[in-house]
Parts: structure tokens; sequence; C-alpha cells
């Protein structure tokens, strides 16, 4: 009872807040009518206490709505660690890059009402972005031809920017670096220069920052490459220009009203500061620039908004409504749709951050999108969309569920934010139950001889859920550690490692250029087809031929594949007193079996044993040709799930 009782408590705290909500949003339902087991629903109540222990982050809030309704909001730990102050159901933080969706969602408004052309080039609104510069690319590396002054480095674009080129990352706008120090974001001279003459200027207007741009080049040929960029901040002053509203009060008059997203805007006012959430540590530039407690002059569409878990749970409703809520319509269904659909071509390049066939993921108009039916960093099933907040939010809206997942909490290290991300794309999909399972009835023909033969570890890949699956890895389970990479010209550009990983220990760095694998080139293969030469068992050794900036020759460097992390979904099956015992050993918790928790096994039949109470879960354990054990199937039937015993 304890997560019913403090998730009520939490919607009082709402309602003397004196919250506008709609009663399907406001009031906690039970949340065995919404298909979630409350058990497993206390597993995540208990995982988020025990971080918020650790200091940092202090609190988080996390918010769960199903078909409409409110499964689950919890705050725990802190707004203020060194102040004590308790976490708040409407605790208000600062969003980062979550700012992009609600962007999206004021242009598509405006394409709704005929007055912006998607296809139209940004500069018919916006002249001062007018015949913009290209850089040229090397055409065997691929890399930008920067070093020669004295050549001609740019050339003309071969179309213009256009409005769909800003909201889906494709117009050759860059992120400035040192702001964004993350190699993600890139680390050549372009990315430099746009830190140097359009710096992010808390004292100025966006129409300044936007004039500034005209000045400098894009780093792609509009339309060729995806690249994470600024294109949204561009984008609210587009919508300023064709309004006739500043930016911040469009989004007031026109979304966050209507919705009643009351804590949602640039900045927090007088009375409302005592909930705004403190940030640890000092922070990367240029977010630690803008006091949110002050009004803002510079209405990042980017990366400047605040907003709290309830007003986005309504934000998000809106969209999975197909545009509307409570009577108010703020897009066409059709709209939405489009937003919410992968917009890039198999052939696109990709350069960094976690969209692309390596990543399962797609990008629509303003939302990254799950492409991939088996794996993908986005929870839930194909067409499922999501983003994220470089602060420490994320939300996640699965159409196929009619599930929304909400989760802020404000860090120093927004680096690290993947582990916490993945709790919240895991834990919730634990909680659902099996629609289909029915309490099992043993047979009396039950056999319990040979228990031994089905002792071992089962993999089940990355997943909690058949709802939301993740398959294992078909070419073993080695591990390099590139944790992000983008196709080239000349091969595959290494984004971002993993800090411990094998190819990092062995002496790989981010922004080198993988020219070949094992004396074999990648270059000009597919994405697919050089990840699927770098893959191979654990314990194998892999060559990499590296081409590296301020390095003559290309180079080799060796090292050995490692065995695959353990975030995944295992299961430990051994004997205790006789008697078959399971226990979750990997990530997560799954199904009726905890971490650290054996489970007894009762029989059904020949290979096949249940879990008395709970949710009766059900495994049922596979042979291979000749009868030996090699697998196991929680839960037969269309919700299963399979795992591969390791040897």
């Amino acid at each position: 009872m304890k997560i019913i009782q403090a998730s009520c408590m939490a919607a009082i705290t709402l309602c003397l807040a004196g919250i506008a909500l709609a009663d399907d949003l406001q009031t906690i339902v039970d949340p065995d009518s919404l298909g979630f087991s409350a058990r497993r629903l206390a597993r995540m109540t208990s995982w988020f206490e025990a971080q918020s222990e650790k200091g940092d982050p202090s609190g988080f809030v996390v918010g769960i709505a199903r078909g409409g309704k409110l499964a689950y909001l919890q705050a725990t730990g802190f707004e203020d660690h060194d102040k004590k102050t308790p976490m708040r159901p409407d605790s208000i933080f600062r969003i980062g890059s979550m700012s992009k969706q609600i962007t999206s969602v004021a242009t598509m408004m405006l394409v709704d009402e005929g007055k912006l052309e998607l296809d139209a080039p940004v500069a018919q609104y916006l002249p001062e972005l007018r015949d913009m510069q290209v850089v040229k690319k090397d055409p065997v590396t691929g890399d930008p031809i920067l070093s020669d002054l004295a050549r001609k480095i740019f050339e003309p674009a071969k179309r213009a920017m256009t409005i769909r080129d800003l909201l889906r990352n494709t117009s050759g706008l860059v992120y400035a670096m040192p702001d964004f120090a993350d190699p993600g974001f890139g680390n050549t001279a372009i990315h430099v220069l746009y830190g140097a003459r359009a710096p992010f200027r808390r004292d100025k207007p966006i129409a300044d920052f936007v004039a500034s741009l005209g000045a400098l080049p894009l780093l792609h040929q509009p339309g060729e490459v995806w690249e994470y960029a600024i294109g949204y901040d561009v984008l609210g002053h587009v919508i300023e220009v064709v309004s006739g509203q500043p930016f911040d009060q469009f989004l007031q008059s026109r979304l966050f009203a209507p919705l009643h997203m009351v804590d949602s805007g640039f900045s927090v006012p007088q009375d409302k500061l005592a909930r705004l959430v403190a940030l640890p540590g000092a922070q990367p530039q240029p977010l630690s620039d803008g006091d949110v407690g002050k009004p803002q002059t510079f209405f990042s569409g980017g990366g400047g908004i605040v907003s709290t878990v309830p007003d986005f749970l309504r934000f998000c409703q809106m969209l999975l409504n197909g545009g509307e809520l409570d009577g108010v319509r703020i897009l066409k269904p059709e709209t939405v749709r489009l937003m919410t659909t992968n917009s890039l071509p198999p052939d696109m390049h990709i350069a960094g951050h976690e969209v692309g066939p390596a990543f399962g993921t797609g990008w629509g108009l303003g939302f990254a999108v799950r492409t991939d039916p088996d794996f993908s960093l986005i929870p839930g099933a194909v067409g499922s969309f999501n983003w994220q907040g470089s602060w420490g939010t994320f939300f996640s809206v699965d159409p196929a569920q009619k599930l929304i997942l909400v989760m802020m909490m404000q860090r120093s290290q927004y680096s690290e934010n993947g582990y916490y991300f993945n709790a919240i794309r895991r834990l919730p999909y634990t909680a659902l139950k099996v629609p289909e399972a029915p309490i099992p009835v043993a047979s009396e023909r039950g056999n319990s001889e040979n228990l031994a033969e089905y002792v071992g570890r089962y993999d089940f890949g990355g997943s909690t859920s058949s709802l939301d699956r993740q398959i294992l890895v078909a070419d073993g389970d080695g591990w390099v550690g590139l944790e992000s990479v983008a196709a080239e010209t000349g091969g595959l550009r290494v984004i971002k490692l993993a800090d411990a990983g094998p190819a990092a220990k062995g002496g790989v760095l981010a922004g080198d250029l993988i020219t070949a694998v094992g004396g074999a080139s990648i270059r000009g293969v597919t994405l697919e087809a050089a990840l699927h030469r770098i893959s191979g068992p654990a314990y194998t050794g892999i060559e990499l031929k590296i081409i590296r900036q301020k390095r003559s020759d290309p180079f080799n460097v060796s090292f050995t594949r490692e065995a695959v992390p353990a975030h995944s979904v295992q299961l430990r099956v051994r004997l205790a007193n006789g008697q078959l015992v399971v226990e979750a050993t990997g990530g997560w918790s799954i199904l009726d079996f905890d971490k650290g928790q054996p489970t007894p096994m009762a029989v059904l039949s020949r290979d096949e044993f249940y879990v008395q109470g709970g949710d009766h879960t059900r495994i049922a354990f596979t042979r291979d040709g000749v009868g030996k054990v090699n697998g196991a199937v929680l839960n037969s039937g269309p919700s299963k799930q399979r795992g591969a015993l390791a040897q």
C-alpha cells in the first residue's frame, strides 16, 4: 500500500497547490485497473529513493499515465539537498532539450493554420539567413576542409534550408563548441566558430542570435546530414515573425494556457520560486548563464523552458490524443502523426547522438521515433517517441500501449544521465501485467526429476517486457565500447566511447575515423554493415585502422572485445533444498523475479514451472535437437520473452 498512499498524497498536494488539471490526470487511480502490478510499481519507488539517497541527483519526480488516466506520480528526495527541502510532485525543473518538442508543436500550429509553409525556405521568413554558404568536405574522409585558408573552403548550398529541415535537424546548422563539450555535438573548427561568433547571450533577444548566424557557414548541405543543432532556437524567432508575438507570449497564450500547463515558461515567477529545484555543482555553459528566477530576454526554443511533471504529462497526453485535450484542439491528428513518424531516409548520414540505424531510432519533426521492432534506445513499440533534456529530464509516449512516462531530475553531469534514463525506460514496462496469462494449473504428471539440468544463467536481452522488445545480439556477446559512431564517406566517425571500454583502453579517441576492420576497408559501406564487422564474440581480438586529426598517416589499434556489461535482463536458476529457485541477477528485476530475492518455482509439467502467488509468472525451458536445455521462455504466448542459456 506504500506506493498507493504516497501517490494519493501527491494528488492531494497538487489539489492544494491549486493546479487546474483534468480529473483523469489529477487523481491517481488503482494501478491494477490500468494493467499495472502495484507491487512491481513499488520497485520503481524503491529504486528512485535509493538513488536520491546518494545525493546526486538529490531527488526525482516520476509520472506515468495510461489510457488517459494517471497511474503513478511520485516525488522522492529533495528539491534542495543542502536545505533539505523535500521534492514535491509539482516541483519546477529546467527541462533543457525537452523544450524542442514544445517549440515543434508551436511551429506546427502555425503550419496547421496556413501561416507557415513546412517546405518554404527559412529565408522567406528570416531574410538574414539567405544565401548561406556550406563548408566543403574532403571527398575521401568526409572531413571539413578548413586547414588551408588560401583555398576556397566554402561552396553555395545546393538548396535553401527549409522549416522542415529545422524541425528534423537536417538544416546544416550545428551546436557550438565549447558551449556543448560532449563530442556527440561535434568538435570541428566550425563548431568552435559558432561558439565564438554566435554565442547564446541571455541579455540579448533571440533575434540578435539568429542575425549572427547569417554570417556563418553551414557545416552540411541542407537535407543531407542529420546533426543535432540550434534549429529550434531559429524556429522560436520564425514563430515571432509569423505570429507577431514574442515567443514567450505565443507559447503562453496559444499552448500553455489552453492546456493548463500552469507552471511552464521561460522563467519562474517570485510566488513559485520555492518550488524551483536547485542545481548541484557547477553547470556546463551556456546553460548556467540564465537565472530562470528572473524574467528572460533570450527565449531559447531549444533548451530554455521550465516545467513540471504534471504539466508535461498534459502536453504528452495532448499528443497521444492526436492533438486534443479536454476539448481543446492544438494540432490536427494528421499533423501529430507526421511529427511522430520517422522522416529520415535509410541512407541519411547521421552525425552523432542517439539517432540512426545503430540506435533503432529515427527522427520525426521534433521527436525521436522508434523504428526497429527488436532494438531501440526508445522504450515501447515501433512508433513510440521520446526525448530528453541535458539537465536530467526524460519523456516517452507509447501509442500502442497508450502509455506516457515522464521523469525529471536536475544534475550537473549530464553525460551520465543515461543511467537514470534506463530506469524510466525499463521499470514501468516491467510493472505491466501480462494480459493473457492465466493462473497455471499444475499437471498431475509434473516431473521434478533431473532439476540440475536447468541450472544456469539465462540472458533475455535488454528489455524487462515483451511489450518493449529488445532481442539478444545475434553475433555473440562481444563489446567494444563504441557508444556512438556516425557513418561518413571515409568510414565510421567515433562520436563517443565508454570511458573504461575496450576501444578506449586500446587507444581509440572521440573524433577518430575508422577506415578498416581486420584489414578490410569499411569505406562506403552502410552503418549496419560496418557495425556487423566490428561485432563478434567476447574475448576475441579486433584491429581497427584509424585516421586521426593532426596525425599525417593512418595507424592501427588492436584490442580485445569484452563481455557485454550486465545491463540487460538476466535470470540465475539454481537448486535450493531440492527445489528450483530463480533470481534476477542482471540490471533489472523482471515479472515476479526480484533482484537479490530467489523465488521458489512450482512444477507445472516437464520443463515448465511457475511462481505460486504474485502474478503467476511461468518459465518453460527449451531444448536443442539432442535434447539438451539451451534456453527459457517466460509466459509462453503472445507476450512471451525468450532467453538463451549463457555458456
